[in-house]
């Protein structure tokens, strides 16, 4: 925003136009400081944050205690992410808390992309987390090393060291994330069916990326025997291909098929999505200016680029209403020299750079 003032003027708006809808994604505000313990420590923790979570996802949280640091540190990893893949975007997962609003205001509150997005990185992220925790030995005997892997290949190497229990992540994540969506009140029967299945998706996204790590024992470096064992992703390589799910969404409306309601395509020249692919309901608003509807901060203020033709291009993020070009110091390592051994030393430089801000 071009002000702290402006902003905050935005947020008391916003709050005060919020209804009392249930929010789907409410529980990612344990992401933020002051929302929630700053370690879970009782089953008292899970009643202090019982507004952020339903009446199933409180039960979870208590029959589970020693999980939800996992479940925090999960939603802080898919914030981040969210904010990394957005960085360039008008909608840029800019985090707004208040009383009744989730953690990226009211533009998660709907059938876009964005809410797709949002569900998909943060079920994700639950899963990533306490798939950590498992293999880290920080839960008990609730889990551990994936059990599945064991003995010979049938390439010929040895299941060893301690493979990542993802089963185990999915399973948990998907008994806390979508317990919201099946409790009362979250929202129409096409909402609670996208949610459900971009939630899915998300905890697919990173079973596809699981990595097989070896090691070689032998003589002189040789591979006389070769152990193996399965180990997560890096998240950012998680966030990438949920980004790209994003943009080749699927729009979708709700259809009684055999007697069963099931998603399908609005138009149907498109193929059916699979459970990798996300979903939305609705086409997303452009998030340019301020809108109490749809949660958009707008792009007053926001920096852009005015050599690029893309989406983060000043005409593009500034939806064309021009922008403002200023000149700041900028400070930076320079002249930096190796000295043996081993140290780098380096001067600090300024050096003046053109900055452009919409207007």
């Amino acid at each position: 925003m071009s002000s702290v003032a402006s902003q905050a003027a935005i947020i008391l708006l916003l709050e005060m136009c919020l209804t009392t809808y249930v929010f789907s994604s409410q529980w990612l505000s344990l992401a933020l400081t002051g929302s929630s313990p700053s370690r879970f420590k009782s089953k008292k923790n899970c009643d202090e944050i019982g507004q952020l979570l339903n009446h199933k996802q409180v039960q979870v949280c208590k029959k589970n205690v020693d999980v939800m640091d996992s479940v925090k540190n999960g939603a802080s990893v898919a914030l981040l992410e969210c904010q990394h893949q957005f960085r360039y975007r008008p909608w840029n997962c800019t985090t707004v808390q208040f009383s009744k609003s989730p953690v990226f205001g009211n533009s998660v509150n709907g059938g876009t992309r964005e809410a797709a997005f949002v569900h998909a990185i943060s079920s994700a992220g639950v899963a990533y987390s306490v798939t950590q925790a498992c293999s880290a030995g920080r839960l008990g005997k609730k889990c551990g090393c994936d059990k599945k892997y064991r003995g010979q290949s049938s390439q010929g190497w040895k299941w060893a060291g301690c493979s990542d229990d993802i089963d185990f992540g999915i399973n948990f994540s998907s008994r806390f994330v979508d317990a919201r969506e099946r409790g009362r009140g979250i929202g129409t029967p096409a909402r609670v069916k996208m949610n459900l299945h971009n939630n899915m998706a998300g905890r697919l996204a990173i079973k596809k990326f699981m990595k097989l790590q070896c090691k070689c024992h032998g003589v002189s470096g040789s591979c006389n025997i070769k152990t193996c064992w399965r180990d997560l992703p890096e998240f950012t390589l998680v966030g990438d291909h949920i980004k790209e799910k994003f943009d080749g969404a699927t729009e979708v409306e709700l259809k009684l098929i055999g007697g069963k309601h099931v998603l399908l395509p609005q138009d149907n020249k498109f193929k059916p999505h699979t459970k990798l692919d996300l979903v939305y309901l609705v086409p997303s608003p452009n998030f340019c200016d301020p809108d109490t509807s749809t949660g958009s901060l707008g792009t007053h203020g926001r920096l852009c680029n005015r050599t690029s033709q893309a989406i983060d291009g000043c005409d593009l993020m500034c939806c064309r209403r021009g922008f403002i070009t200023t000149t700041e110091i900028k400070k930076e390592r320079c002249n930096c020299k190796f000295y043996w051994c081993c140290k780098v030393k380096c001067q600090e430089c300024r050096k003046t750079v053109e900055v452009n801000y919409c207007k």
